[in-house]
């Protein structure tokens, strides 16, 4: 399976601040703010002297960030593009990787499918279906 790293998902609670705070490491916006109302999330990609950044605050009513954020855990997945996203869960899930969030389209990813896998390790990763080539 042929993995490339897309970013680091970090857990916060006020978006704006959290950007603030990584401007200082040289961070700046990569593009808009987006919404995904169906993973209950908003966020901005940032990108500066290491690995892209996802970071995301809970939309009003939902607590899908909130268990790692009790726990005072940010850096909480990390992302893969894969070529094929079947293929890749597959391949996780004979290793021992349990899926946790069933493959579902994503705002940020203009509407390509991402899942979420759990590693034997507790790794939590995030599969990104790869932009097809043309």
């Amino acid at each position: 399976m042929q993995l490339t790293f897309h970013h680091i998902g970090v857990a916060c609670r006020d978006l704006d601040s959290e950007a603030e705070t990584y401007a200082l490491l040289g961070y700046s916006p990569e593009g808009d703010d987006f919404v995904d109302e169906r993973q209950g999330i908003r966020g901005r990609f940032v990108t500066g002297p290491g690995p892209r950044l996802e970071l995301l605050v809970a939309l009003p009513g939902s607590a899908v960030l909130e268990p790692w954020l009790r726990k005072g855990v940010k850096y909480y997945h990390q992302a893969f593009l894969v070529d094929d996203l079947g293929s890749g869960l597959e391949h996780l899930c004979t290793q021992g990787g349990k899926v946790v969030v069933e493959p579902v389209p994503a705002v940020a990813f203009d509407g390509r499918e991402i899942s979420f896998v759990m590693l034997r390790n507790l790794t939590l990763v995030e599969l990104v279906q790869a932009p097809r080539a043309d």
